[in-house]
């Protein structure tokens, strides 16, 4: 089994309980897209919080954010842009009420596959017809939302892509 990449992903939220989705596609093939959250793996001996705002800022300029719980866990593995990628994703709550989202540090590999953000609401994302990451996001979010962030991270099924 190769080596799991340690992920830091951040489920943000805004004053009306929107959440903030990048959208990506494959570069070979930017008719194959999707919907995830902001976030990435760690660098040097940064702690996953410290990763979750520092990719946060990144991929979306926000940096006025109150950092919360780790919500959810979740292994996946997928093909993305010639390589498999074999992730141990932590989702943080966070909220914030800079609105404004401008990627201000994309990678090369994030420039080439990602054509923007989005607020959500839950409803938009219940009715959602594309494909999200993770793929149960618009039940947890309307669960986050009704029963607060769980007591301990939500250990989420792994996706194998």
């Amino acid at each position: 089994m190769p080596e799991l990449r340690k992920v830091a992903r951040v489920v943000l939220l805004d004053p009306d309980d929107r959440i903030l989705l990048m959208h990506g596609y494959e570069p070979e093939d930017p008719a194959d897209t999707w919907w995830f959250t902001p976030g990435g793996g760690l660098e040097g001996d940064e702690t996953r919080a410290d990763a979750a705002l520092r990719e946060l800022a990144e991929e979306t300029g926000i940096t006025e954010v109150e950092l919360g719980p780790v919500l959810w866990q979740r292994l996946c593995s997928f093909p993305f842009d010639g390589r498999r990628w074999d992730q141990d994703e932590w989702y943080y709550l966070a909220r914030t009420t800079q609105t404004e989202a401008a990627p201000t540090g994309l990678t090369e590999l994030e420039r080439r596959s990602t054509s923007g953000l989005r607020w959500w609401t839950s409803a938009e994302l219940s009715a959602a017809r594309e494909t999200v990451y993770p793929t149960r996001l618009a039940e947890l979010l309307r669960t986050l939302l009704d029963e607060g962030p769980p007591h301990a991270p939500v250990v989420l099924a792994p996706e194998i892509v």
